[in-house]
């Protein structure tokens, strides 16, 4: 690709443009989270931040944010008196459905049975003791005085 050429401009990148652009909207991690969660139906904000755990609200404001600006979200003020903000996709974002489908089945394929042997081993490694109550042994290095360490 010459200098200054845009992948979609070049032969060998454009079937990849759409990919790239696509990866753009959604390409990261909270991103596709969201349009997931909204794929259950409208959602208000405090619902769609206790989904998960992880998520803190400065983190879904931006994403939420964002989605809205390229068109995937869609956010509506449904009363005044309390205010309340309800956010549903748009017609583009509905059209993310079979994506987020595809990639949540991939994910339980091929993903959590790796993280879940990944989980296994990890315990299998770390045993218990082999009397009840005793503490792991910890070897401490010996001081080496000859050079002041």
């Amino acid at each position: 690709m010459a200098p200054g050429e845009d992948a979609c401009d070049s032969r060998e990148g454009r079937g990849l443009c759409p990919v790239l652009a696509a990866i753009g909207v959604i390409g990261t991690e909270w991103r596709l989270a969201i349009v997931h969660r909204l794929l259950e139906g409208p959602q208000r904000f405090s619902e769609i931040l206790k989904s998960n755990p992880r998520l803190n609200a400065k983190t879904l404001s931006a994403t939420l944010k964002f989605l809205e600006g390229q068109g995937v979200v869609q956010r509506t003020v449904v009363s005044t008196r309390p205010f309340s903000v309800v956010y549903s996709l748009t017609e583009m974002g509905l059209g993310l459905a079979p994506a987020a489908r595809e990639l949540r089945a991939w994910g339980e394929r091929w993903l959590l049975p790796r993280n879940a042997a990944a989980n296994r081993a990890g315990a299998a490694a770390r045993k218990p003791p082999a009397i009840q109550g005793e503490l792991p042994r910890v070897v401490i290095a010996e001081h080496d005085t000859r050079h002041g360490r």
